[in-house]
């Protein structure tokens, strides 16, 4: 399967702008490849990223670390129980010396946003997001404020800790691209974490860290993303694997068509991250999980049997028919 030639694409300003941002990974994260190349997917796929995992499994080492390797204004913002939706979007505040209000932009004003723990933040809170990470505008008393691209949301959370924390709303996880799962590292891989911390602590390697991706690089790699070569009959397979999350008696909540939208952009950039300018079967099959898990909800009966959204998605696939 291969594109028609006379619409091959230039790979190798983004292949050497991906090569640069994994070398300095590999320097400081060991292991998880799978978490690193979902978030480089998600960068050129221009999406937001939901990372799930237990506590000390690099989660937010990972997040700063994509942030520094960017020329971007970087936010962190750390989710708790008593936080406002002010405190995240900003509000108007009274300027005595004009009479009027003035708005203050709160710490979402950025092009990366780093949310730690957001299951830990209470409903109202979580939904000040809902139009930030959709549109990419936040509207405060009637006026609407337009974020700068690039303008990308990675948040982290917990699956284990339940006492004072608040699920995420279906609408909310829609919007995140994809939500990647982070396990343990192997014994190999923790000997190494350990071999590195006993020479230097993470926050000396960060404030070593020198970005190697400026924003016209960025913007530029994910207009070639675009461009990436899709046979139609991929895009049949796509819409198919959608439709049978709907259609499954596992499930009674199927993905909408924004997932399948979503499962289209991350096969592109896995692709790009491939060294290819045109999509195979492989590269979807690859993104089903992270695009569609956190968009899909089993039935109660399901969940008894302890059957995860994982288990049903490959059940799934299984039974589709691969196109070649």
């Amino acid at each position: 399967m291969m594109a028609p030639n006379e619409n091959r694409i230039d790979m190798q300003p983004i292949t050497e702008m991906v090569d640069k941002v994994q070398e300095k990974i590999r320097q400081v994260i060991v292991g998880q490849e799978g978490m690193v190349e979902f978030l480089l997917a998600g960068l050129l796929a221009d999406g937001h990223i939901l990372i799930e995992g237990v506590p000390g499994v690099a989660k937010t080492l990972t997040a700063k670390l994509v942030a520094k390797l960017m020329e971007a204004k970087f936010s962190r913002l750390q989710f708790t129980p008593d936080l406002m939706p002010s405190d995240v979007i900003g509000t108007n505040i009274f300027n005595p010396q004009t009479a009027s209000f003035q708005f203050k932009p709160g710490p979402i004003f950025a092009n990366l946003v780093l949310i730690d723990e957001i299951n830990r933040a209470p409903a109202k809170t979580q939904a000040a997001l809902f139009e930030v990470m959709e549109e990419k505008q936040i509207t405060v008393d009637g006026q609407t404020h337009i974020m700068k691209p690039p303008f990308m949301v990675i948040a982290t959370q917990n699956p284990i800790e339940h006492e004072g924390t608040y699920r995420l709303p279906e609408a909310q996880l829609d919007r995140f691209l994809m939500k990647i799962t982070v396990g343990y590292p192997s014994m190999q891989e923790e000997v190494k974490i350990l071999e590195m911390h006993h020479e230097h602590t993470m926050t000396e390697v960060l404030q070593q860290m020198e970005s190697v991706v400026s924003m016209d690089v960025l913007a530029n790699a994910r207009n070639l993303v675009r461009k990436i070569h899709v046979e139609h009959k991929l895009l049949e397979f796509i819409a198919r694997i959608t439709w049978e999350t709907r259609n499954d008696r596992s499930l009674y909540l199927g993905a909408s068509p924004r997932a399948s939208i979503a499962l289209l952009q991350v096969a592109k950039a896995l692709s790009v991250l491939s060294g290819r300018d045109f999509v195979i079967p492989e590269d979807i099959l690859r993104a089903v999980p992270a695009v569609l898990r956190h968009r899909i909800s089993l039935t109660p009966e399901k969940e008894m049997e302890g059957l995860t959204s994982d288990d049903v998605l490959k059940e799934i696939v299984a039974r589709m028919e691969i196109p070649r």
